[in-house]
């Protein structure tokens, strides 16, 4: 029979190597801020070369393939400044994203967009077959951002402010 305390939550499993609980005090932070950091940076990744007009792996040129998505996949109208507005996300929102800055703002639209890409290129799942499988797992992770912020480690955490 599992116990709760008096506002229904379970209290946290008791660890089998008791020893590893600092372990995992220490850990948490770091892994969490780790992956902040990872998502953001290839965010950037993703957004530089549509600023820059340059080459993104076979992409050519990756503003033109997100227009083109934009507006012939998606339906949207305003493909260009959406087009836009991604590219500044994924660049200027990645970088604030990797620094813990207005963290479950950025997430959320990293959220959305994400999203919006697998609505885009579903319903294929393999990401070779360029399916959904990479933005499912980023939007997924965006998501967790979004609700639990920057953590310890981040600019927000540092600056005292937090949506």
């Amino acid at each position: 029979m599992t116990h709760t305390d008096h506002q229904g939550r379970q209290p946290a499993p008791r660890l089998i190597l008791p020893t590893l609980g600092p372990v995992y005090a220490t850990g948490t932070p770091l892994a969490g801020a780790a992956l902040r950091i990872a998502f953001g940076l290839t965010m950037v990744t993703h957004g530089l070369p549509k600023l820059l007009g340059s080459s993104h792996g076979s992409m050519a040129d990756p503003m033109a393939g997100s227009t083109g998505l934009i507006r012939n996949v998606l339906g949207l109208p305003f493909a260009e400044e959406l087009a836009m507005l991604v590219t500044l996300l994924e660049t200027f929102g990645g970088l604030a994203l990797a620094a813990g800055l207005a963290t479950r703002l950025i997430a959320v639209m990293f959220t959305i967009e994400m999203i919006a890409i697998s609505v885009a290129l579903g319903p294929t799942w393999p990401w070779i077959d360029r399916g959904i499988e990479y933005p499912v797992m980023l939007g997924f992770t965006a998501l967790l951002f979004a609700f639990t912020g920057g953590g310890r480690l981040s600019l927000d955490r540092r600056l005292g402010l937090e949506i």
